[in-house]
């Protein structure tokens, strides 16, 4: 069922990124039914919006009322409702910490640079609602934007069976979103992304989504800003002898079960370890009620890697670059320092990546299909403008502009010559 694969093989690491790439392709599809909806909102708006509701959704109720939302927040179970709560306290104080300062800088000839942070006008965080509906999904992505200042956050969120999820809304009333809409996939980011007469457009959107979510992003990109272009999850789990196989299975199943397309990835230096986490695999699937999709899931993407040495297995990380990566190892020390390249490290038996989907604090939005080697997760910064200020003195053009001009028309910019000598110019 799981493809099994040994790093001493001469063919190990062209198999290995044949696996990898097969996955990436198998994620996308024809782009054209997308950037038809988003054509069609672009010039229809708010009859376009309703038309795709009615087709892909049955949903014909796209504004919230009040009176709804607070009947579905009363039904929630309290034991849910404590728990979003502590996610929430302990995702806002992480985030805290990554709050900015703005630089000023005076220089010798007196002067001023400045660099100073923004925070976005507004922004649109994608739900998703189709199969499923995530909480945690709210809360990661609203509060770094809240503790960056953002003014405007809207959420939009499908509706799963005709009805909004109850721990979705509690979660948006917890960060004081009051702006949401009950619509989903491409239609929704365009019109996050255009604006309806009913819907003010954002600036940026951000948030996980389908297919069809995830192309849309693209297509939009740079009429908006859009956080990343995230793929189904993956996790790689790093295990040694000492390692309990039954919770390195479990790990592996926790994320096979979000999506067929999901990875879920074990490498380890230790054969009999590899042996039993696959026996145990089968045994764990069986009673899981998302079976079927982690069935399908590792049965398609999961992979077992033994390898002889430390410097093989660092090699293999930093070539997935796993948007996961559990360290389920006795001496994850030795390595830690070595992977540059993992959009979230776990490290020791204890860290299980489902904590950090969750509550751990730090943020579950990260890069995926390999992006993690030149990107990063969601986090404060991304809901920030940087804008830079630049205040010369009259002895700061005097004794600069000269190695301007010289630059400039050695770039054969005289234009740019000349407005710096007319400053500088002498009676």
């Amino acid at each position: 069922m799981i493809k099994i694969l040994d790093s001493k093989k001469n063919n190990f690491n062209p198999l290995l990124n044949n696996l990898l790439s097969k996955r990436k392709n198998k994620i996308k599809f024809n782009r054209s039914i997308v950037v038809n909806i988003i054509k069609d909102i672009k010039k229809n708006g708010d009859k376009a919006l309703k038309k795709y509701e009615k087709k892909f959704s049955k949903n014909s109720t796209i504004f919230l009322k009040p009176k709804e939302i607070k009947k579905q927040i009363r039904n929630l179970d309290k034991k849910v409702k404590k728990s979003i709560d502590l996610s929430y306290k302990r995702i806002f104080e992480f985030h805290l910490k990554q709050k900015v300062k703005n630089i000023y800088y005076k220089d010798k000839l007196q002067n001023k640079l400045s660099y100073k942070y923004i925070p976005l006008d507004s922004v649109g965080i994608y739900v998703p609602g189709g199969t499923a509906s995530y909480p945690s999904t709210v809360l990661m992505n609203a509060i770094p934007a809240i503790i960056a200042g953002v003014k405007r956050i809207v959420m939009v969120n499908p509706r799963n069976k005709g009805k909004q999820n109850s721990g979705v809304l509690y979660a948006a009333k917890k960060c004081g979103i009051k702006e949401i809409y009950s619509i989903g996939g491409a239609q929704a980011v365009a019109t996050l992304a255009y604006g309806t007469k009913k819907i003010i457009k954002v600036s940026k959107i951000v948030g996980p989504g389908n297919l069809y979510v995830t192309t849309s992003k693209k297509e939009i990109f740079g009429d908006v800003g859009i956080d990343m272009i995230a793929g189904p999850s993956e996790i790689t789990v790093v295990g040694d002898k000492y390692s309990n196989p039954n919770w390195i299975a479990s790990d592996l199943i926790a994320q096979a079960e979000h999506d067929e397309q999901s990875q879920s990835i074990l490498i380890s230096k230790d054969k009999n370890l590899i042996n039993k986490v696959k026996k145990l695999l089968f045994y764990q699937l069986k009673k899981l009620p998302r079976k079927s999709i982690a069935t399908k899931s590792l049965k398609s993407n999961g992979i077992l890697i033994s390898v002889s040495s430390d410097q093989k297995l660092i090699e293999i990380i930093n070539m997935i670059a796993p948007e996961h990566l559990e360290l389920n190892i006795k001496n994850y020390k030795n390595y830690v320092n070595r992977i540059t390249n993992a959009g979230s490290i776990f490290l020791g038996k204890y860290s299980t990546e489902a904590v950090g989907d969750y509550l751990a604090g730090t943020n579950h939005v990260l890069p995926t299909a390999g992006s993690a080697k030149f990107s990063s997760g969601l986090s404060v910064y991304d809901f920030y403008k940087r804008i830079s200020y630049i205040n010369l003195s009259k002895k700061g053009i005097e004794t600069l502009g000269p190695s301007v001009i010289t630059l400039a028309n050695f770039e054969g910019l005289e234009g740019h010559a000349k407005s710096v000598e007319l400053r500088i110019r002498r009676k």
